[in-house]
């Protein structure tokens, strides 16, 4: 028998280990299930090289409970350890690498950023335990079992043991502050979530637990679309199919395998981030993937694997490791590419798909101009109508002999709410002016940046001026009143919106048109709309009022009517109501302008 104390000079090291090496007492099982894989891929290794001459058998590993006893156990078949490498493994390296680690982290947070540096991974046992054991025996021929033991002092005792099988056997008597891992429950909620694509088999009670092949770890070649769907569906039991996915597969300048699906998401957006899971030679690692996923697939789900990345995650880590910018880089290249083959090769397909994936492409464009430059060539524009999509080439050469200002730009003029716009629209189109939509949350930023990033491009919407006026604000049509009937026309409509916020104007428009027309400036609407959304750059546009221009049609037939109504008090009220319709239709009349307005067309009504 060896009795002994573990070699480190740092006082009360174990108190310190406990506090500062995970902030998540889970981990431990993760840590001690991952060292038997090893052990387990290592004889595995032996045996392919012709080292080990003997059967391998079953190389399960097994997690076994005991709740009277208050033990976990964790058993492989795996090479195992003899005494002098219990002694080198488990007494000197992981203790001179703890000392060093106590010595760079004491007193500066929680220290998880160690994690997987220094070969602590066993010793994260002590955080649940007050007492662990290791059973032993080497796959060396003639090898003897041994038992470790520690209460968690510098003190360890090592002797003799029997076990007729090769492998470890890790007991941990379980502290009584831990003894919430006595319940099978937790323990097979945290094997299932950090265990549960390990590539040996994981039992726990009698139960495996995990998928040693995921699709991710196979080729491209060996997978068809059903497998697919089918990782995707052991993966989000509850999901929707996906629309497509991508396959990442690189064994240089980096190790990056992995498979991210593209869900459905709908200008709704009611989704979940974080649903892109890391794994490192399939143990999981985190669902904080941001930094090493850019920021505009965040909302893409499925699963990167990177040796590259180690199990330590810290964020000043991740910023400044270059395989962690390289994979980034990567990630968006192979979305690229994939979404320009998708374009080029099924264009049918790929508008039906728009609904979901514009978001990302949008999103892409506005953050990341390696991606802009690519998604040039597949980001649509779909017509009001729907029936027609537009690249921005195919836009420009579809609209450029009608919608191009006086600056020399294109004017690109689009609905946020087509049904609501529809007389904007009608008028537009009534010049045959091409209206598309953009009308996701996304679409207010993505116009800003794309009018700054796309040379020669402004985005009117369709509702910013009368139509006449859309492209080139120099409508001068003519009016059929006359100078009198025009000033009485003003005088009418002045007198009950005398609002600093409403600009009225009187305009020979067509007969056909409204015979009042509510626009708002492009630019006032689109800072409300950035401090709606919490822009700080436009934050005091917020509480301003909407800044209107009622335009009057002096050419529409009704006006005659009014203007010889010899009853002054009915003029005034059926102007009122012309002004009131007009906001109304933009959802600009609410309160009690709103119930004003009601009670006077009621009152009209019963007068006719």
């Amino acid at each position: 028998m060896q009795k002994g104390a573990i070699r480190v000079q740092t006082e009360n090291i174990f108190p310190i280990i406990k506090k500062f090496l995970y902030s998540d007492h889970d981990i431990f099982l993760r840590e001690l299930v991952s060292n038997a894989v090893d052990a387990t891929q290592k004889l595995k290794t032996l045996a392919s090289v012709g080292e080990f001459r003997g059967e391998l058998g079953n190389i399960d590993i097994t997690v076994s409970l005991d709740k009277e006893k208050k033990t976990i156990t964790i058993s492989d078949r795996g090479v195992g350890m003899t005494a002098e490498e219990v002694d080198k493994y488990i007494n000197q390296v992981a203790f001179s690498g703890a000392e060093e680690f106590v010595k760079k982290y004491k007193g500066q947070g929680d220290g998880a950023n160690i994690i997987g540096h220094f070969g602590l991974g066993f010793y994260s046992s002590f955080m649940v335990s007050s007492q662990v054991e290791i059973f032993t025996r080497s796959w060396r021929p003639d090898a003897k079992a041994v038992r470790w033991e520690c209460d968690g002092s510098p003190e360890y005792q090592l002797d003799d043991a029997e076990k007729a099988e090769r492998g470890t056997d890790i007991v941990l008597h379980i502290n009584e502050e831990s003894e919430e891992f006595l319940d099978e429950h937790r323990i097979r909620a945290i094997l299932e979530k950090f265990c549960r694509f390990l590539p040996v088999p994981i039992r726990f009670q009698d139960t495996q637990i995990n998928n040693t092949a995921p699709a991710w770890v196979k080729k491209p070649s060996e997978l068809t679309t059903e497998d697919y769907q089918n990782f995707y569906k052991e993966l989000y039991p509850f999901a929707e199919p996906p629309l497509f996915w991508i396959h990442l597969n690189v064994d240089y300048p980096f190790n990056l395998t992995g498979i991210l699906y593209f869900p459905k998401i709908t200008k709704s957006y009611e989704v979940q981030k974080d649903k892109i899971n890391l794994y490192s030679n399939q143990v999981y690692v985190t669902d904080e993937v941001k930094d090493i996923v850019p920021e505009f697939l965040m909302l893409l789900h499925g699963v990167i694997d990177s040796p590259d990345i180690p199990l330590n995650v810290s964020r000043s880590y991740l910023q400044g490791d270059p395989n962690v910018k390289k994979i980034n880089a990567h990630i968006t290249k192979k979305v690229a590419d994939k979404l320009d083959e998708m374009f080029r090769t099924d264009r049918a397909s790929f508008e039906e798909k728009w609904e979901y994936i514009g978001l990302f492409v949008k999103y892409g464009m506005m953050t990341d101009d390696k991606f802009l430059e690519k998604a040039n060539k597949f980001h649509l524009m779909q017509d009001v109508k729907g029936d027609a999509f537009y690249t921005l080439e195919e836009y420009r050469t579809a609209a450029v002999p009608l919608q191009t200002n006086k600056e020399n730009k294109l004017v690109i003029l689009y609905a946020t709410n087509p049904v609501q716009q529809d007389s904007y629209v009608q008028a537009a189109q009534a010049k045959s002016y091409k209206v598309v939509k953009l009308e996701t949350l996304i679409d207010a930023g993505f116009i800003n940046q794309m009018e700054m990033k796309w040379e020669h491009v402004q985005f009117t919407r369709v509702d910013a001026d009368i139509a006449d006026n859309l492209i080139n604000n120099e409508a001068q049509a003519q009016s059929v009143l006359s100078e009198e009937q025009e000033g009485k026309l003003k005088d009418l409509f002045g007198r009950h919106l005398a609002q600093p916020n409403i600009k009225v104007e009187l305009k020979g428009l067509n007969a056909q048109e409204q015979p009042v027309i509510v626009t708002r400036s492009e630019f006032m609407r689109r800072m409300k709309d950035m401090a709606a959304m919490g822009g700080s750059a436009a934050s005091w546009y917020a509480g301003m009022p909407d800044e209107i221009t009622m335009t009057v049609n002096a050419n529409h037939p009704i006006y005659k009517g009014i203007l010889s109504e010899g009853n002054t008090d009915k003029q005034q009220k059926l102007v009122r109501n012309l002004a009131d319709l007009a906001l109304l239709s933009q959802n600009l009349l609410t309160g009690a302008d709103l119930t004003a307005f009601v009670n006077r067309s009621v009152e009209l009504m019963g007068k006719e």
